[in-house]
């Protein structure tokens, strides 16, 4: 998984929003719990922001350059899921979608 490391060549900033207590976030919740440390190790001066919200909708946002911005939302998304769509984020290297 190369593009972990890759985090800070392709994005300027990734913004994780969840719920603290809704099921619907529980693979959001899961996720940062397991994968947080590895990706900040990879990428130690990249921010990461965590925000946690009642009642948010869990998604996943990457900034990029010139302030383009493209969100996921990860309600029903498992934790694979969202590793997944993290990737895809980094990759796409701010491209409209």
């Amino acid at each position: 998984m190369a593009w972990r490391s890759q985090l800070s060549r392709n994005l300027k900033e990734l913004r994780i929003l969840f719920c603290q207590t809704s099921p619907s976030s529980a693979s959001a919740r899961s996720f940062v719990e397991q994968n947080y440390k590895d990706l900040k190790t990879l990428n130690p001066k990249f921010p990461i922001l965590i925000r946690e919200c009642r009642g948010i909708e869990p998604q996943i946002w990457a900034r990029y350059d010139m302030g383009v911005e493209r969100g996921i939302r990860l309600e029903g998304l498992t934790e694979p899921q969202i590793l997944k769509a993290l990737e895809d984020l980094v990759k796409a290297e701010g491209s409209k979608p």
